[in-house]
């Protein structure tokens, strides 16, 4: 029994080192500068014109969950990328609210800030940011798109923050924190953001949500009222 779970872990072992190289340090400063020596301009951070409703946003960027059994491995993988994790985001990848999908699955994202939304404010609440995308038939997304967009997204430019428009996991002390996918200048990073209900959120923050393949008949129903409005 004991040779046999050894040579389980020899060949989990191996997997995790042939995964490993196809994108290992892909996350340090000096990857970073190196992808950036390809010109990349981020439609996220372009400016956009406002969301009406009935108008679903178009996708920006489409990844895949469930790639890892469980969060033990998922965050392995992360730390041979050499993605750095903040202190938030590494207590909330272990909480028990933090899940993964149990297969394989491809998610649509779109990226809205409160602007976007037609929140004309400089700064709301994540209660009326999560709010007005529902309206438009967008969904929040799996906590688990938080730490897998970092490993899908080397190529993120300078400067830009993203925030997963998910459901707040609650850390031991309470504090109700989402994920931020971010490149500060000195290599990709994944941390947390505190977000309660009434936290205040500058207008121009960029916040991603799914955007389901189904539209919600909400949705359908607003963007044909718009439609007939419009004629």
């Amino acid at each position: 029994m004991l040779r046999e779970l050894r040579l389980v872990a020899t060949l989990c072992a191996a997997c995790f080192v042939l995964y490993a190289s196809g994108a290992w340090a892909q996350c340090s400063a000096r990857d970073v500068l190196q992808n950036a020596s390809v010109p990349t301009f981020s439609p996220v951070i372009a400016p956009s014109a406002v969301v009406r409703t009935g108008d679903i946003p178009k996708v920006w960027k489409t990844i895949t969950l469930g790639a890892f059994a469980n969060s033990f491995a998922l965050r392995n993988a992360l730390d041979a990328a050499g993605c750095g994790i903040g202190d938030l985001a590494e207590e909330i990848l272990a909480r028990p609210a933090f899940t993964l999908a149990s297969s394989k699955t491809e998610v649509d994202l779109v990226a809205v800030s409160a602007a976007d939304l037609g929140l004309a404010v400089e700064s709301t609440s994540l209660k009326d940011i999560y709010s007005r995308a529902e309206k438009l038939g967008l969904s929040l997304a799996p906590a688990e798109v938080g730490p897998e967009l970092r490993l899908q997204y080397f190529k993120q430019p300078t400067g830009e923050f993203l925030n997963i428009g998910m459901r707040p996991i609650t850390t031991w002390n309470g504090d109700l924190v989402i994920f931020t996918v971010a490149n500060g200048g000195a290599g990709l990073i994944l941390i947390g953001k505190n977000a309660g209900a009434e936290t205040q959120i500058p207008a121009s923050s960029t916040f991603l949500f799914v955007r389901p393949r189904e539209l919600p008949k909400v949705a359908k129903d607003s963007g044909q009222a718009d439609k007939i409005q419009r004629r």
